[in-house]
């Protein structure tokens, strides 16, 4: 789920909450102190400031995600190009594989959320190759710093709060909470903002997880989808509803257009 192309909407709590805004900044120098204003103010986005405390204590700003955060380049490709780039052949047979191994994992999932196998594997295999990478940097870290960053800071201000929430109810700690450098979370890679709203502990263990329960993963991908409108039994292609449930997932042409094909291949 990529951040510059996704907008979710927030956590309802927060939406409705007094926020305060810290002064953000455009070079480590400013960091610390907005880290610890952020802290001192953590309540009024409903947070427990012992918490945020220890959650953000050896988060440092980050010039590889500002870095990254501005060389954003894949996006710019033709479909074409983007899915030579991002699919082969391998990753077609290994969906279908995987959707025979989970198949009455999917059957369940289908039986309650509407959405089919194919589509969730498509979703699952492009954006982490089927839980094979779901990135390796600290979550918290790097929202803080673009939080902190002016070029955005409203926005990952949000998905920092949201993260901190994921922490607060204890789906996770602060040590497991790594992924993708721009905050992305699990194997289908959720916005902090999409975990908390769309997340399910599927597997019913107490905890939503979305990096080691491939039940929660699947199904909260699938629950996602159908909250924003999927039509069960319907098709997935260009020009129909749930092709537009797909634009919900990623703001990008070429991105919608992968999934879709993926999907078909999967499934056939």
């Amino acid at each position: 789920m990529q951040i510059v192309f996704v907008s979710i909407v927030s956590f309802f709590l927060i939406l409705t909450s007094p926020v305060f805004a810290a002064t953000c900044g455009n070079g480590p120098a400013g960091f610390e102190a907005w880290k610890q204003d952020f802290i001192a103010n953590s309540s009024r986005y409903r947070l427990k400031q012992r918490i945020v405390r220890e959650a953000l204590k050896n988060a440092k700003y980050s010039s590889k995600v500002v870095r990254l955060d501005r060389n954003q380049k894949s996006f710019k490709l033709s479909f074409k190009q983007f899915y030579a780039k991002r699919v082969n052949n391998a990753m077609i047979r290994r969906g279908k594989k995987l959707g025979e191994t989970y198949r009455r994992l999917f059957s369940r999932i289908e039986k309650k959320y509407g959405v089919p196998a194919p589509v969730i594997l498509a979703i699952w295999g492009l954006e982490t190759n089927y839980g094979g990478y779901s990135g390796k940097m600290p979550v918290l870290q790097s929202l803080a710093t673009l939080a902190y960053d002016c070029r955005r800071s409203k926005f990952f201000t949000n998905e920092l709060v949201n993260a901190l929430v994921i922490v607060q109810r204890r789906d996770m700690s602060p040590g497991e909470m790594r992924g993708a450098w721009a905050g992305e979370i699990g194997q289908t890679q959720f916005l902090a903002s999409s975990y908390v709203k769309y997340a399910v502990d599927y597997d019913r263990d107490g905890r939503r997880d979305l990096i080691r329960s491939i039940p929660d993963v699947l199904a909260s991908t699938a629950n996602y989808l159908k909250k924003k409108g999927w039509r069960r039994g319907q098709p997935w292609g260009p020009g129909t509803a749930n092709y537009r449930v797909i634009k919900e997932w990623n703001k990008a042409s070429v991105y919608q257009q992968t999934i879709a094909v993926m999907a078909d291949k999967i499934a056939n």
